[in-house]
């Protein structure tokens, strides 16, 4: 029975309910008795009520959808509502659940094909800078240190001075360039890359300390490598935005695979939106089925939590 005849029937009834009491024992006098008066009060009040409630029952599967929607948030997916009540409200709640599955998946696809054309835009971005710009740079070092030698002292100075500033450029383009393609990270693991990244941050103004385990189960290509980005983005944040003084990367095993932490003493997010960063670290950790949770520590700072699932290896 759909949801408008279930309505209408109901208040049918109550309707035909007090129309049959008035039509027997409950009469009405011309004037209108006392008692009378109260009896149709009375009656009037638990019709309503009846009313009221009967509504509230028939819609609070309705509400429970609504407060689903609203608070549906595709990078953090949860429980699904319950797909009770009436036949068609419940149909509609089945309907909305299997859009959220739809749109889910396509959102990882979507979000999968998208990270791996970034992935390999930063490959071709830091091949171009150390092929290019960096050799261009060092033969700019090369040359400036070759025209001082054969210049008069006081035009010496300025050309160290230049060729210092040269050599300078030409680290932070290296710099840039490992952070885009982590190298280190092919070569020498995920533990070696993380203990590299955190001597990268830690600075006159920022100490980095982790502590990365050595167990750690056998992890995919695409894990250790959400792993990486997901704890160079907090360094990254911290480093810019937090204040802090002190980070803590910690990187162990878990029963249902690792866990990836980093907690700063900073002022905190402040309840700051969530910027482009943050977005795609969730959108990185749907990809290989883990958890990112994000909030403030007690005292004060960010803590930045990745939970993920070992891989399931077929026997």
């Amino acid at each position: 029975m759909s949801l408008y005849w279930r309505i209408f029937l109901l208040n049918a009834l109550v309707v035909v309910t007090a129309t049959a009491l008035l039509l027997g024992p409950v009469t009405v006098s011309t004037p209108v008795l006392l008692t009378e008066a109260a009896i149709l009060t009375a009656g009037l009040a638990v019709m309503l009520i009846a009313n009221a409630v009967l509504l509230r029952i028939g819609l609070a599967p309705l509400q429970r959808l609504t407060r689903a929607m609203t608070t549906t948030d595709l990078l953090r997916p949860g429980q699904r509502p319950a797909a009770g009540g009436p036949g068609e409200v419940a149909g509609l709640i089945t309907a909305f659940n299997a859009m959220l599955d739809r749109l889910e998946s396509e959102r990882a696809t979507s979000a999968g094909r998208t990270l791996t054309a970034q992935e390999a835009e930063r490959h071709r971005i830091a091949q171009e800078l150390h092929d290019e710009i960096g050799q261009t740079l060092t033969a700019v070092v090369l040359d400036l240190k070759r025209v001082a030698g054969h210049s008069p002292p006081a035009i010496r100075e300025e050309l160290h001075r230049v060729q210092e500033t040269t050599r300078a450029s030409l680290d932070e383009i290296r710099r840039i360039a490992r952070r885009l393609r982590p190298g280190v990270l092919e070569e020498l693991g995920l533990v070696s890359a993380l203990r590299a990244l955190a001597n990268e941050f830690t600075g006159s103004a920022l100490a980095v300390h982790h502590r990365i385990g050595t167990d750690l189960p056998p992890l995919g290509r695409d894990a250790e490598l959400v792993l990486y980005r997901v704890a160079q983005e907090s360094l990254t944040n911290t480093a810019r935005h937090s204040g802090a003084r002190r980070v803590d990367l910690e990187l162990r095993r878990t029963p249902a695979g690792v866990a990836l932490r980093v907690q700063d003493d900073g002022h905190g997010t402040g309840g700051a939106a969530e910027g482009a960063g943050i977005r795609g670290m969730r959108e990185r950790a749907l990809l290989i089925g883990a958890d990112l949770a994000l909030g403030p520590v007690p005292g004060g700072g960010t803590e930045v939590r990745l939970s993920v699932p070992a891989p399931h290896r077929s026997r």
